[in-house]
Formats: structure tokens, sequence, C-alpha cells
């Protein structure tokens, strides 16, 4: 049988609402006497119910998090960023991945609301208006990372794509490559949109062309995704001596498919990613790439939607829109070099 409230009340010999006093920290119960009352109920093994709590706070105290699919190791860091944050504080993690379904979207948000989550984290989704706004109606505080849809949310975390991929081209550049291409996933928005633009930007300061041809979006962002692009550059007539890819998942697929083409990495054509997921570290050659501070955002994110609920009624019309953008580094491995003079 599990010990209750009462059952500290008897052994210390007060009243049960001065355990409850004392287990909530309140400044009203003496600091000795919340003491020996804490004392007493952890050697009685005492274990709060997450239920009874709820019905007496009106908060569930868990938060839910959104994410497009569960196959890419990048959510796994940002969730573990945001976990390092809500236990501290109290909070559990209700995850689930949209897989970008509208109708697995609609059944993701009617479960969270029925389980009366506190706030909601979107991470890197193309989430839907309708939906965002029924989480709304139901005064749940949502905080967005990387937001890939063309609606503007009010609290948002965000990695500088744009900087990453500029930094990524000059990189390229700067090693004497000429014939720079990229390759998108269709299926990110802004993400692909903001990294293109860095590229082109990039090359533009430069002063260098970017032939239409070296510019190719496929669906997905996997490193089947990557595969399938990569087709596209080997049967140009003059192939680009690098590719920038839209994260490290493809890139992966493009080293692949580079192998299995009997090409050469990097000395006929280097290959970038994005993200710097773990085992960007483990692949022949090692992967040059631009690392987001996963961990980070996902703090950030965390912080920021338990700062939302601090308020006494969380109302986000009311407050001031909170938008943070995060810097990442460029990490310069083996799958980048000069360009061979045959190439």
């Amino acid at each position: 049988m599990s010990v209750t409230i009462k059952d500290i009340a008897r052994k210390a010999g007060v009243a049960h609402t001065t355990v409850s006093r004392a287990l909530r920290g309140s400044p009203l119960i003496a600091a000795d006497t919340t003491r020996r009352i804490l004392e007493i109920a952890r050697e009685m093994g005492y274990n709060p119910s997450a239920a009874a709590r709820s019905l007496k706070t009106h908060r569930s105290k868990v938060i839910g998090v959104i994410v497009s699919n569960i196959d890419d190791p990048f959510f796994s860091e940002i969730l573990q960023g945001i976990e390092e944050v809500t236990l501290v504080s109290g909070y559990s993690v209700f995850m689930s991945a949209s897989q970008r379904d509208p109708e697995r979207e609609r059944l993701i948000v009617q479960t969270m609301t029925e389980h009366r989550i506190d706030g909601l984290i979107i991470c890197s989704t193309s989430f839907s208006p309708r939906q965002s706004g029924h989480i709304s109606q139901n005064g749940i505080p949502i905080v967005v990372i990387n937001n890939q849809s063309a609606e503007d949310y009010r609290f948002s975390i965000y990695h500088d794509d744009v900087d990453g991929s500029r930094k990524l081209t000059r990189h390229l550049i700067d090693l004497g490559h000429r014939r720079i291409a990229y390759l998108g996933n269709l299926l990110s928005g802004r993400s692909t949109q903001d990294r293109l633009r860095g590229f082109q930007q990039e090359m533009h300061a430069a002063g260098l062309d970017v032939p239409e041809e070296y510019i190719h979006q496929v669906e997905g962002s996997l490193p089947e995704s990557g595969l399938q692009g990569l087709q596209h550059f080997l049967g140009l007539p003059v192939r680009p001596t690098s590719i920038l890819c839209y994260n490290d998942m493809m890139a992966f697929g493009v080293l692949k498919g580079l192998v299995q083409a009997g090409i050469q990495v990097p000395s006929e054509i280097s290959v970038t990613g994005f993200d710097n997921i773990v085992f960007s570290d483990y692949t022949h050659p090692l992967l040059t790439t631009f690392e987001q501070p996963k961990r980070s955002i996902g703090n950030q994110a965390a912080r920021l939607v338990l700062e939302l609920l601090e308020k006494e009624h969380p109302s986000q019309a009311d407050m001031e829109p909170k938008v943070i953008i995060l810097q990442g580094r460029l990490l310069e491995r083996e799958s980048t070099a000069p360009p061979t003079p045959a190439h």
C-alpha cells in the first residue's frame, strides 16, 4: 500500500495540511519542521501522486513535443536538450511524430489536448495553422523550433541556417571550388530555402555563377533522398566538383552513391552536410558539416515554454513575441579538399 500524506502526518505528529505545505516548500511552514517532514517522507518511501497534484494545480506537468519523424538523429539531440531542462523542473515530456501526415497530426493534437499537456514544442515540422490554432484556443502555449511553415509563431527558436550555408559555401570556395552544387529537400520549407539562400548569397559575393542545373531538390531528407539526388548531378555534361547537401543524412546517401559510381571523395568531388548528427563523425571519409547547437536549441525551447507557463494566465496574444536565433560552427573534416586540376 502506498504511503499517503496522512500517514506522514501521523508519524510527524502534525496536521496533514502542514505536511502538504511542507512538501510544496511553503514559506508558511518553519524550516526545521519542513526538514523533519521531508526526512520522514523519505524514510517512509513517499511518492507524490501526479494525478492528485494535477487535480489541485490544474497542471499536468507534461510538455508535448511534436517532431516530423523519428528517423533522424537530429531530433533525438533536440529532445535530450529539452529533457535536460524539463526534468529538473519537474515536467515530463510527451513526444510524438507527425510524419507530415495531416490526419496523424490531427490525432496527435487531439490526444495531447485530452491528456492536458501544459505546453507544446513543435520541432522542425510543417505544422498546420489549423492544428496550432486548436492548441492555442485551449490555452496551451506553443514554442516552435526551426519553424518550417509559412505561419509565423510568436515564440520561436531558430538556428541561423543562412549563416551556416554561407560558411560552408565559403569553405568550398576558399578550397578553390567554382562548380558548386546544392542538393535540397523540397519538404523542409524554410530550412532548405534559407540554406539555398545562404549558398546563393555567398556564390554571388564571390562573383561566381550558379547554373540552374546545379540546384536540385528532392522530396525527403534521408540517405535514400541524397542517393536519388546525386543521380541528377552525375548525369550532367559538366559535373560539379563539390555538392553542398541540405543535411548530413542526405550527405550519407551522396557518399554511398559516389562510392558505388567509383568516384573518389574528396579528390574528384567534395561533399558537405549540415547539422553534425552523431554519425557524421563516423563516415568514410569523415564528413565536413555545419554543427547546429542542437542541445542548446532544445534547452532554449524548454526554458521558453516554462517561462510562458510561469505567467498566471498564459495568453500568448498578450505577451511580447520572443524569437531566439542561435549560431552554429563549421566543422572541417575529410570529405572536402581542393579540386584536382583534371576536375
